[in-house]
């Protein structure tokens, strides 16, 4: 059986604060950089071997799978960088507190923002323009988006990317972010629109499926 890993990236110093981060870059805490290390220890530890890593263009999840590959002995495995990985644009509301939000549009309104499926928070004037996404048509660029264009956004990677290798018997690991991660969840475990919003994905707690020739689930395990 091929194994499909999904981590979400180390404590950020944004995770720390309590603020939206978005596409904006956040370095890890020592914490977040503890912990990245100690899920590559993990993974070790559980003789699991891949034979590539995918993250996305942002720095704190960067910085999270070179410190796992290097503590899992895999440090020279090819590590494809796609903004696809990105974690969900939220738009106007990063950089803000979270608590602060709640006090400015109201807790339910707030809740539909983070955890709902469809609801896009306020967003930007005009698209990040940033050097990284200087191949990347301005168009494609969100100024914010729900959880759903998330997933619509991280869907062609996956099957262009990830589940081909998987479907050679290729073991697979992504380093990423708590809402894309929860998207890709959500694809991977048939999960509902109403579903996804009691889901939480935590900071470096290897996810670890197993899949059959189909890329169904036969075993799930969180270490």
């Amino acid at each position: 059986m091929v194994k499909l890993v999904l981590i979400r990236h180390g404590q950020s110093i944004a995770n720390k604060e309590n603020v939206y981060t978005g596409w904006n870059d956040a370095p890890l805490t020592e914490l977040g950089v503890k912990q990245a290390i100690l899920a590559g220890q993990a993974l070790a530890q559980n003789e699991l071997e891949f034979t590539d890593i995918h993250t996305s263009l942002l720095g704190r999840a960067i910085k999270t799978a070179n410190l796992v590959a290097e503590a899992c002995h895999q440090l020279y495995l090819p590590l494809h960088k796609t903004w696809r990985l990105n974690e969900r644009h939220y738009g106007a509301l990063r950089g803000l507190n979270k608590d602060d939000t709640r006090k400015i549009y109201g807790k339910h309104q707030v809740a539909l923002w983070r955890r709902s499926f469809y609801a896009v928070p306020p967003a930007l004037a005009k698209p990040d323009l940033e050097r990284r996404y200087a191949n990347l048509d301005p168009r494609s660029i969100p100024t914010a988006e729900s959880l759903a264009q998330a997933l619509d956004r991280i869907m062609p990677y996956w099957q262009d990317e990830i589940a081909p290798k998987l479907l050679a018997d290729k073991n697979q690991l992504v380093v990423a972010h708590g809402s894309t991660l929860r998207a890709l969840i959500k694809y991977l475990e048939s999960i509902s629109d109403e579903g996804i919003d009691g889901l939480e994905v935590e900071n470096c707690q290897p996810i670890i499926y197993e899949l059959d020739g189909q890329l169904k689930i036969v075993k799930k395990e969180i270490i």
